[in-house]
């Protein structure tokens, strides 16, 4: 059995089913082809051996023989460290890797979230909206130049970033094709597809 342990919820209700962040790192684990398996923690009741794995009582985190981590964008670093396919070795593909990772998380999810968290509770047009907008164009801007955002090839900051877009639902501030595209390639992949379909599995089974 493989040391890599990847855990999370044992049920969601259907509305996050495809987007709990866990499927961030089986879908990294996929694409570098690292062996692993999938244990849960209840959602409904959460004890303290789960806190004491996750101080914040969510999911995911990680188990690698001794070493634990949680927080999806700490897990994925330390994957990304295990295989050169999801960051390169030479100094300037890990350099650009690690902004846009970072970026993803600071400078699109830290707004996309709390939008969605408001939209979903029927406040389409919220504070948030403005600022979202003005990420998503900026977005839009890098992604119509280029193919991947670092080291030209994917990497697991293409990873996060098109994770961290696609619950944007972009089009609801315009049209944003480079955006559409970059997010619908890169969850295109095998691994995603792989990944999805497990964890939708997961929490079906669940049912």
């Amino acid at each position: 059995m493989s040391d890599l342990i990847v855990w999370t919820y044992d049920w969601v209700p259907e509305g996050p089913r495809g987007f709990v962040r866990d499927i961030r790192l089986r879908w990294a684990c996929e694409e570098a082809g690292l062996a692993y398996t999938v244990r849960t923690v209840p959602f409904k009741d959460r004890g303290p051996e789960h806190f004491a794995q996750q101080p914040f009582g969510q999911t995911p985190f990680l188990s690698d023989g001794d070493l634990e981590l949680f927080e999806s964008g700490a897990c994925l670093l330390h994957l990304a460290r295990k295989s050169e396919k999801l960051m390169p070795r030479d100094p300037a593909g890990e350099a650009q890797t690690l902004q846009w990772l970072v970026a993803a998380l600071n400078s699109v999810e830290m707004v996309s979230v709390p939008w969605w968290f408001l939209e979903v509770r029927g406040a389409e047009q919220n504070y948030l909206t403005g600022w979202l907008e003005s990420r998503l164009g900026h977005m839009e801007n890098v992604l119509a130049e280029r193919e991947w955002l670092a080291a030209d090839r994917f990497t697991v900051a293409d990873l996060l970033m098109a994770d961290a877009l696609r619950i944007t639902r972009v089009r609801s501030f315009g049209e944003r094709p480079a955006t559409e595209a970059y997010v619908k390639r890169i969850t295109d992949r095998p691994a995603f597809k792989k990944a999805h379909a497990d964890q939708m599995a997961h929490f079906a089974k669940a049912d």
